[in-house]
């Protein structure tokens, strides 16, 4: 099968280093396979951990010169000379100064979600990219499923009529699974601290706001909420349940954390319009479920009608096969690497793909007034 045109257009790869994203951690692994399916990104160097050997090791399984393996983030930017950008993949809550020590770099930036920890960093963040001019995109991997895709582009043709109200739901099980000793599985220690936005909001929250933008980008306009702890550690907030009124008169219903036994992760979607719905779980993520108001019921995949998720770009192999989580990430680096040729030619980009430090600076007020309304126990304002 022919290379399509964005394959072709970049004969070489981006050069990236790694600040975090340790063999240790699910994530670097999930990065680092992803952003090599394609062919579009090179990782040269990096700081992956604070700990020296666990940093080298990772070095080694990334097929990283032993030389470019750095004991601190500071020492890789001051000697890397020939890279062209940065992924961000420490914990959340150190994401900032990196994140900002790279913008006057002049390095292009991949950053982890969720951008920040608080609304005020990101503000700081966009800041400082407005003033060097930099580029920064967040790593939202779920829109880079091809049936999302599909489903965005007929939520935008009409075929759903005007939306009424949607369901968004992240149910997993890890703050309340015990293992074969009787023990909590425990996990990493930065998920066991809440800050003025709770970790589980930046951790699965996060996703669920982007998600339902991406498809429906209506302006929130009040949240009521409430979030609890149920699992094995009282201390962090674990479950999360939220109404959200949007403009148009459209709902929202969030539930999202990490204390329902049994879901491993529960992503689900159910969109309800005046002429149809639709629903998609990340467990069949190929498949779309619709329905009429005539009883009709449709289920589509990349393999009958649908341009958008039976496109060459996404089909690395033929329907039957299925792709998964890594394939999702890796539309996102085809789409990163697309976004970042265009800001090196014309010094801005745009992408409906990727997503920049104005929607993840909103996303992260939103949240924060998700908490809010949890802990006021009363429907607040979202701010514009």
């Amino acid at each position: 099968m022919p290379l399509s045109p964005e394959f072709q257009e970049q004969a070489a790869p981006f050069r990236l280093a790694f600040i975090g994203g340790g063999i240790n951690s699910a994530v670097g692994r999930v990065h680092y396979n992803a952003l090599r399916m394609d062919g579009q990104f090179e990782l040269v160097a990096g700081c992956f951990s604070r700990h020296k050997a666990l940093n080298q090791e990772s070095g080694r399984f990334y097929g990283v010169t032993p030389h470019r393996v750095y004991d601190t983030y500071q020492a890789l930017l001051a000697t890397e000379t020939d890279l062209d950008m940065v992924v961000i993949l420490t914990p959340t809550s150190n994401h900032l100064e990196p994140v900002l020590a790279c913008l006057e770099a002049g390095l292009g930036v991949i950053c982890e979600k969720a951008m920040s920890a608080t609304p005020a960093e990101a503000a700081a963040i966009r800041m400082a990219e407005k003033q060097h001019g930099g580029f920064l995109a967040v790593t939202y991997n779920y829109t880079g499923y091809p049936a999302l895709r599909e489903l965005r582009a007929r939520i935008r043709n009409g075929q759903l009529g005007r939306i009424l109200h949607f369901i968004a739901e992240m149910p997993q099980e890890g703050f309340i699974r015990r293992g074969d000793d009787g023990q909590p599985a425990k996990p990493q220690e930065w998920r066991l601290h809440d800050g003025p936005i709770p970790t589980v909001y930046l951790d699965l929250g996060v996703h669920l706001h982007q998600i339902t933008q991406y498809l429906i980008p209506r302006r929130p306009l009040q949240i009521q909420g409430i979030h609890h702890s149920y699992g094995n550690f009282p201390a962090v907030v674990d479950y999360v349940q939220a109404a959200v009124r949007y403009e148009d008169d459209m709902v929202g219903s969030f539930l999202f954390g990490k204390c329902m036994l049994g879901l491993r992760n529960g992503l689900r979607l159910r969109i309800f319009g005046s002429e149809g719905s639709a629903e998609w779980e990340q467990v069949r993520p190929e498949e779309i479920h619709l329905a009429y108001p005539d009883g009709r019921r449709e289920t589509l995949d990349r393999g009958g009608h649908a341009p958008i998720a039976g496109a060459p770009r996404y089909t690395r192999f033929k329907a039957g096969h299925p792709a998964g989580y890594v394939e999702a990430f890796a539309n996102l680096y085809v789409d990163i690497a697309q976004a970042f040729r265009e800001y090196r030619r014309h010094g801005h980009w745009q992408s409906e793909e990727v997503f920049d430090t104005a929607f993840a600076g909103a996303g992260l007020g939103f949240l924060q007034t998700m908490a809010d309304a949890a802990r006021s126990g009363r429907s607040e304002a979202i701010p514009d």
